[in-house]
């Protein structure tokens, strides 16, 4: 019959003494500390036990079973010198379950760092394509006066800004693991992106759409359009230049996480180089409009169409900074890992004999690759002692007969 793990532990532990006292529990459920009473004689001698030398509780990272039988991460610590006597005198043992490890574990710390810099990578060349434009930009509304110039102007001032935050939420997210934030600070990606998201919002869609509108009924017809034109032009270039390197980093994460594109756009969990594509597809289709509405206000000699063209462009920038909003709040409230993820996780614990039976899983992404799980787990005590009096050699000095 299968009992949970304290009282089928305390049943079978019995056996490894004669103390009348044999299992002290402590107050966490899966804490328990040996004790023998050295001021009774044992009547029936048995066998020295082998030497004692730490093993892993749950097995090495190779796979092999572990003193419990089960295999996974976690080791006892080596002692400072191996102790001597019956398996009654070794350290407490402590059964835990990590609360926290990485999905990938058969990935190299170097993969991790590659896809690190993939993102650095299109962050820094969307950086400084939008400062580019922004020159080019500038130059134009400022001989121009155009109104679809000055949005385009404020789109760029808009896109700079967000690449830096997100180049520095990129690498405050890369700090190691201290005392305060023992999970790292793999989230600040998640607040400075945020961040990015909303500064698109208020300036890029909100200025643009006030100054469209104010120019409707007292628009006038910009000057020098073919400089506007060159600029479009070479603007398209270069934001297309970034775009393509935002989508192969796009590619590169949603490959690493095993997702398609189009599932790691809307789930993956890396939102840095989403939102570079993101913003940077915004940028050229932003272009394409200002080209449009400069080339029909050339054919027709109405000025309202660039105007138009600017509130066009600032409501285009208004949905991509609600998606990017949106995005990110989910990941900073927590959300749960792919249900493939944790169907994985859950066959790797119910494969060991030693788990009886698991309830009440639950788990939170943590930054791109890493989550925290959690879950109550029920042992099955008679397979667990057993394992143990096998790791330890006294399986036949458990069997052969204790006096009670």
């Amino acid at each position: 019959m299968r009992r949970p793990l304290a009282a089928a532990a305390a049943l079978r532990l019995r056996l490894l003494s004669s103390s009348s006292r044999p299992l002290v529990p402590s107050p966490f459920p899966l804490h328990h500390l040996l004790r023998r009473d050295d001021d009774r004689e044992d009547r029936h001698p048995t066998p020295p036990p082998p030497p004692f030398s730490p093993r892993p509780i749950f097995g090495s990272a190779s796979g092999a079973p572990g003193l419990l039988g089960l295999r996974g991460w976690r080791t006892l610590p080596p002692a400072a010198s191996p102790p001597r006597g019956t398996v009654a005198d070794a350290p407490p043992v402590l059964l835990t379950i990590s609360r926290s490890y990485s999905l990938r574990v058969a990935k190299t710390k170097k993969q991790t760092h590659f896809d690190d810099e993939h993102s650095h990578r299109a962050v820094n060349t969307a950086l400084w394509c939008n400062f580019l434009v922004f020159t080019l930009k500038f130059g134009v509304w400022f001989s121009t006066s155009s109104h679809v110039m000055l949005a385009e102007l404020v789109h760029s001032v808009a896109d700079f800004a967000n690449q830096a935050l997100l180049a520095y939420g990129l690498r405050s997210s890369r700090r190691a693991p201290d005392a305060l934030h023992p999970y790292g600070y793999s989230k600040e990606r998640f607040v400075w992106s945020l961040i990015s998201a909303v500064g698109i919002f208020c300036l890029g869609s909100g200025a643009t759409i006030v100054n469209g509108v104010q120019n409707l009924w007292s628009s006038q017809p910009p000057e020098n359009i073919h400089y506007a034109a060159l600029v479009i032009g070479g603007s398209i270039l270069i934001e297309g230049a970034s775009l393509l390197v935002a989508i192969k980093a796009v590619k590169k994460g949603a490959a690493a996480e095993g997702m398609s594109i189009r599932d790691y756009i809307w789930r993956g969990h890396d939102p840095t180089s989403v939102a570079v594509m993101t913003e940077d597809g915004a940028a050229v289709t932003g272009l394409a409009i200002a080209a449009a509405s400069l080339v029909a206000v050339q054919m027709t000699g109405n000025p309202i169409y660039d105007p138009i063209g600017s509130i066009i462009v600032g409501n285009l920038l208004g949905m991509v900074a609600i998606f990017l909003i949106q995005r990110n709040r989910h990941a900073l409230i927590g959300r749960a890992i792919d249900d493939h993820d944790m169907q994985r996780v859950l066959e790797f614990l119910k494969s060991d004999p030693v788990v009886d039976s698991l309830y009440d899983c639950k788990s939170e992404v943590i930054g791109p690759g890493f989550f925290r799980f959690k879950a109550e787990i029920d042992f099955n005590g008679v397979v667990l002692v057993q394992n143990y009096l096998e790791r330890t050699g006294r399986g036949v000095w458990a069997n052969s007969g204790r006096p009670r």
